[in-house]
């Protein structure tokens, strides 16, 4: 018979194998810097107290993310700080049957900050580019893409839930290339947890950066103002649009543009569907 204090033995003596594994080297990692073994045991539990406790977040539509094999899953970007990314990956793989870790594409400007770039890599992301999207994808890695960029991450509350342009649809020729469905994924409740009232310019032009977002509780409070608001998440997979039948159109822009608008227009009406479904931001 187990002892009460058995399952607090077994605690300890896996965080001192983990930290002995870490402190002698005997991890492994891979080609673009992607430590699985500390996403698992540090930064996921993290996030999982955010996405499950904090944001109430509900996951839909997951028989539509492949169970092995390439995938790119392309979603809406918002909330003037990028949680929803990593909101996203930690909930897919903890909801997914095959727990699949998401391999994320940032822009520039995350992997030329010190501490930021370090963790980025260690959780699997690597730069929003042709090269490393189709590396990965023709590794067989599920990757996640937010085509609007800080466009979507920095607009205004008064523009929240309306997609941004996709850029010029630099995904498409990534999944085109290697044959990969396409996953679009709506996220409601990002846009609430620091709702953007205004973009003070030459602040951000002086810092050198994107924007610099005035929210209800930020500057105002200072350190207190980066406290996310609570609001209720929800998270769809749309069905998978196939490209294998297009490789050969991925230089096409035509072909690139139609199915850019089409994985657009998919997330808008899905944004749409999800917002009657919650009609109160911070409910249940």
């Amino acid at each position: 018979m187990e002892r009460p204090g058995d399952p607090w033995d077994r605690r300890v003596a896996s965080g001192l194998a983990f930290l002995r594994r870490r402190l002698s080297g005997q991890y492994e990692v891979d080609e673009f810097g992607f430590d699985p073994e500390l996403t698992g045991a540090v930064f996921h539990p993290l996030l999982r107290l955010l996405y499950r406790d904090w944001f109430r977040t509900e996951v839909t539509g997951l028989e539509h993310v492949p169970a092995d094999g390439a995938g790119l899953v392309v979603g809406n970007h918002s909330g003037t700080v990028a949680l929803d990314a990593l909101i996203l990956s930690a909930a897919l793989h903890d909801k997914h049957p095959a727990h699949r870790y998401l391999r994320l594409l940032g822009a520039d400007l995350v992997f030329r900050m010190p501490v930021v770039s370090e963790l980025a890599r260690k959780t699997g992301g690597t730069v929003a580019c042709n090269p490393d999207a189709e590396r990965l994808l023709g590794n067989g890695e599920l990757v996640g893409v937010f085509p609007e960029g800080f466009k979507g991450v920095g607009k205004l509350y008064s523009d929240r839930y309306k997609l941004q342009r996709f850029g010029r649809g630099g995904f498409v020729s990534a999944a085109l290339r290697t044959g990969t469905p396409i996953v679009p994924v709506a996220i409601v409740g990002g846009e609430e947890i620091y709702p953007m009232l205004a973009d003070i310019k030459p602040l951000a032009r002086l810092l050198k950066l994107p924007y610099f977002p005035v929210t209800p509780t930020f500057p105002w409070l200072g350190p207190l103002g980066m406290v996310p608001l609570p609001s209720k998440w929800l998270i769809e997979f749309c069905p998978p649009i196939p490209t294998a039948h297009l490789t050969d159109s991925a230089d096409d822009p035509l072909v690139v543009f139609n199915l850019a608008d089409q994985v657009r227009e998919t997330i808008q009406q899905t944004l749409h569907q999800l917002l009657e479904r919650r009609p109160d931001p911070f409910g249940p």
